[in-house]
């Protein structure tokens, strides 16, 4: 009886907070995610490129429901959102990577982990169903890049990342949540190139439309 009063109290507690809950895309009630917002974040790949002219090809633009969910994800500590999001990022990341591939992150900054308890893009690859390698750590800190230009953007992290081992000419896929102009990229790029590792590919789950030329 106790067993049965204790799981009755949990799907009380579920029902509850799924009433309480809007759809992190649309703010419909009584739904995590609704139908068409999870139709919504279906990949649609686009490719741009970095202010050094590397690829970079992206899952979803970062606009309307892709957007408002990411926001949530980084935000909110809604981590249920990674599984969608995680199967839009596998379209782009998974034709892209062999046995042989290092996977690795962008590296998130300690205040962002500690506040959130996860680091975003780690979370996001492994629900592509691929294994983040955390070789990249951040070796000085960056303004917000929120508001700044290319060039801006390009001086702001310019040798802010370094790298935990040497490469040998391991092949690397570089993977981000989100990318605006790729100077993100091209740092992390530098980084590992410098370390030995060869880059053939940078990927992320969405793109802002305002810059970068994404298409």
């Amino acid at each position: 009886m106790r067993k049965r009063a204790h799981l009755l109290g949990i799907g009380a507690e579920i029902a509850a907070l799924l009433l309480a809950a809007t759809c992190a895309g649309c703010e419909e009630p009584a739904t995590l995610l609704c139908p068409p917002c999870e139709e919504a974040l279906r990949a649609a790949p686009r490719l741009g490129v970095t202010p050094r002219g590397m690829p970079v090809r992206a899952a979803l633009p970062f606009e309307g429901v892709a957007a408002r969910c990411i926001r949530r994800l980084k935000g909110d500590g809604e981590t249920f959102l990674a599984r969608p999001l995680g199967t839009a990022l596998a379209t782009v990341l998974a034709p892209v990577v062999r046995p042989t591939t290092w996977v690795v992150p962008v590296p998130t900054a300690r205040s962002a982990y500690r506040r959130r308890g996860y680091r975003v893009p780690d979370l996001l690859i492994r629900r592509a169903h691929a294994e983040p390698q955390r070789l990249l750590s951040l070796a000085a800190r960056t303004e917000d890049q929120r508001g700044l230009d290319m060039r801006a953007r390009e001086a702001n992290v310019r040798g802010t990342m370094r790298v935990r081992r040497s490469g040998e000419g391991a092949e690397v896929v570089v993977v981000d949540d989100v990318v605006t102009t790729g100077a993100t990229f091209d740092e992390a790029a530098r980084a590992l190139e410098s370390a030995g590792f060869r880059v053939v590919a940078a990927i992320a789950l969405a793109a802002t439309p305002r810059h970068g030329g994404f298409g």
